[in-house]
Parts: structure tokens; C-alpha cells; sequence
């Protein structure tokens, strides 16, 4: 087992992981993220993305391969040192906003922060500035049934920024935004990244959005690719995550 580059805050090689029908999910994926970098993982659905966040994050064990964080192997961790990891480290948006019902706004967005023990005033405060961020500041004591579709992701992606993570996994965190909304979220996030040092690892099939990372790397079938051309989305009309490939393994 040979440790990770020094500047390697995450470190990953020759991920395999099954799904548990059987099918592949990835087939050998190594990779390297660097301190406060922003990387965009892209690919149609299906090509392993949310599969490689999870396994990188520790919410899914490989079947084989190894995965690091600032040269502490997760691979070998037991699943309550793993939660630790991510409760302590990282920060996750999903694609479709999971809010608790009986919370108001800031209180869903301070919640990490009140898991870690943070006092309820920072918490509250921390959680205000990151709402006020994402224009959904005057929705603070409203609870999630109140709000839009769209307005429930920006509380979501403050809830992530909120106990500013070393590592913040974003699974497609624009999907359920109008794309007007889109650009304005993704600005959002990656000058918080940048400001505050938080690497951020980007799951995608918009060029858009990949796009403004710092680096890019492609998935096809569970594997990472060269070169993978994926077109804007032009718009709901259209098939979305529709790809046009040119590839070499």
C-alpha cells in the first residue's frame, strides 16, 4: 500500500465497485484532487459519477482499491469511523433536496453545525449568511413545505457550505434549478469554495457546469475516459443528459 501525493487531498486507485444486481459500477478509477481545487466529474447518467462520490466520500466501501484523505486511508476504516469522517469533513448535495419537515429553513441549514456541537447562535449565524448567500434569506422561519422545488436546493447547498467542509461532494447539485437559476448558484458555490479553501468534487453531465471547474475528469461505463464531449443542455424541451462521445480508454 503506497501512500498518496503529499498535495493530494484526496487520493483514489483502481476503484472497483458492483452493484448489487451485478452490474458494474467502477471498473479500476483512480484519480488525485488537490487542495482547494474545484474538480468536475463528468459523464452521462449512468457512467459511474454518483458511484465514485460515494465510494471517495466513504458512504460506499469499494469492492477493491484504495481511498484516501490527507494520507489517512477511509478504505480501511470501519463504518463509525467512516460517519465521523463525514460528519467532521465533508459536506454532500444531492441531486434532489432532502429537507427535515418539522425544521425551518436556518434550522435545516445549521444542522450539520449543531451535530458537531456547535453552539445554537454561531450555528443560527453561520446558517443565515450562507441562506443570504443563496437569495433564500427571507425564507429563514418558513419550513420546506413552504418553499419551491428550487428554493429547497439552495437550502440544501447553504446546509453543505454552512460548517464549511474540507471536502464538499456535490452529485448534480443544479439539477432541480430552472437554468436561469443554475448560473447563479454554481457562482455561488465555487467563489465560497475558493474563498474558504473547500475542494470541491462535481458530478455532471453539463458542460456548463463542468465548465467552470478547475479540471475535469470523464466516466463511460464505470471507467475514466480521455476525452468525453458533452454538449449543453439546450433546455427542458430537449433530452437532458443526452452525450456525444469520442473516447480512447
Amino acid at each position: 500500500m503506497v501512500a498518496p501525493p503529499d498535495n493530494d487531498v484526496l487520493w483514489a486507485r483502481a476503484l472497483h465497485f458492483r452493484h448489487d444486481d451485478g452490474s458494474p459500477g467502477l471498473s479500476g478509477v483512480s484519480l488525485g484532487v488537490r487542495e482547494g481545487e474545484i474538480l468536475a466529474v463528468g459523464g452521462p447518467r449512468g457512467s459511474g459519477k454518483t458511484t465514485l462520490l460515494r465510494c471517495l466520500s466513504g458512504l460506499l466501501p469499494a469492492r477493491s482499491g484504495e481511498v484516501w484523505f490527507n494520507s489517512v486511508p477511509v478504505h480501511t476504516m470501519g463504518p463509525a469511523a467512516r460517519e465521523r469522517l463525514r460528519r467532521e469533513r465533508f459536506g454532500w448535495i444531492d441531486p434532489v433536496p432532502l429537507l427535515v419537515a418539522e425544521l425551518n429553513v436556518w434550522e435545516n441549514a445549521a444542522l450539520p453545525l449543531m451535530l458537531r456541537g456547535t453552539g445554537r447562535r454561531r450555528a443560527k449565524t453561520a446558517a443565515l449568511e450562507w441562506l443570504e448567500h443563496l437569495d433564500v434569506g427571507d425564507r429563514a422561519r418558513r419550513h420546506p413545505v413552504e418553499l419551491t422545488h428550487a428554493e429547497r436546493q439552495r437550502v440544501c447547498i447553504a446546509r453543505a457550505l454552512a460548517p464549511a467542509p474540507s471536502v464538499l461532494f456535490a452529485d448534480e447539485p443544479t439539477a432541480p434549478l430552472h437554468r436561469v437559476d443554475r448560473a447563479h448558484v454554481l457562482r455561488t458555490l465555487t467563489t465560497a469554495a475558493r474563498s474558504h479553501g473547500i475542494t470541491v468534487v462535481l458530478a455532471t453531465h453539463d458542460a456548463h457546469t463542468a465548465a467552470l471547474a478547475d479540471r475535469t475528469v470523464s466516466l463511460l461505463d464505470g471507467r475514466r475516459v480521455r476525452t468525453l464531449h458533452l454538449p449543453p443542455v439546450p433546455g427542458a424541451a430537449e433530452t437532458e443528459g443526452r452525450a456525444t462521445c469520442s473516447l480512447s480508454v
